[in-house]
C-alpha cells in the first residue's frame, strides 16, 4: 500500500539527493533555520496566497524497524505567521483568525506512524485555538547527509489538506459575484531537515 505519490518533477530541477545514512534510526531536531512549515488558500476564489510560519521547534524520534515507536512533536508561533503582508499577517494574528495573544502556539504531537519504504504516514493530534483534532500528513524520506559542521541530518517532504472551521477559523466574507473571500480548505505543506542529536 502506498501512502504518498510524489512527483518527480523535483528530481529533475535540483540536484539528486544524497542517502549517506543506512539506517535513519534516531532522535532528532527540527533544524528551523532550513525547515519550511507552509500553507496555502484560495483567495476570492481566484488565486492562491501563501504563507508560512517563521517560529517553531520540533523533535523526532525515528525507527524505521518499529515505526510505530516514532513520534514527532512541534510546537509553533501564532505570531510568527508571514504572508508576505503586514496588513494580511494582522488580520490573521487577531481573534478573527488565530488569536495570538490568547492563543500564542499551535501544536502537532503524532498519535501513530507508519511506513512503506521511504513512504511514511503520521497521524497526530492538531491544536489551533485550543481545538484538537487528529490529521494524517503522508512524507516522503528526501535524503540524508553530513553537513559540513559534523551534523547527520535528514530530510521529509509532506503536505495535506484540512478544513480551518473544524479548528473554529470561520472568518469570512461573501463576494458579490458568489462564493467567499478565503477559501475554508487550507493545504499545509511541509519541508523538514532534522539533525540527529549526539
Amino acid at each position: 500500500m502506498n501512502f504518498f505519490k510524489r512527483s518527480k518533477s523535483d528530481e529533475s530541477t535540483f540536484d539528486a539527493p544524497t542517502h549517506v545514512v543506512d539506517d535513519l534510526s534516531g532522535t532528532y531536531t527540527i533544524d528551523a533555520s532550513h525547515s519550511h512549515l507552509g500553507f496555502s488558500a484560495r483567495h476570492a476564489m481566484v488565486t492562491t496566497v501563501r504563507g508560512q510560519f517563521g517560529a517553531y521547534e520540533g523533535t523526532a524520534v525515528v525507527d524505521t524497524t518499529t515505526p510505530a515507536n516514532s513520534s514527532v512533536t512541534i510546537t509553533i508561533q501564532t505570531a510568527s505567521i508571514d504572508t508576505s503582508s503586514e496588513d494580511r499577517d494582522g488580520h490573521l494574528r487577531s481573534a478573527d483568525f488565530f488569536d495570538s495573544e490568547t492563543y500564542p502556539t499551535i501544536t502537532f504531537t503524532s498519535t501513530d506512524v507508519k511506513r512503506e519504504g521511504s513512504d511514511w504516514e503520521i497521524t497526530g493530534d492538531l491544536t489551533i485555538k485550543g481545538v484538537t483534532k487528529s490529521v494524517t500528513i503522508p512524507f516522503e524520506e528526501t535524503g540524508s547527509a553530513q553537513d559540513p559542521f559534523g551534523n547527520t541530518r535528514i530530510g521529509f517532504e509532506g503536505s495535506t489538506s484540512i478544513n480551518r472551521k473544524d479548528w473554529g477559523l470561520t472568518w469570512n466574507a461573501a463576494l458579490e459575484t458568489g462564493g467567499v473571500l478565503v477559501s475554508e480548505k487550507i493545504k499545509l505543506d511541509f519541508d523538514i531537515s532534522a539533525i540527529k542529536n549526539a
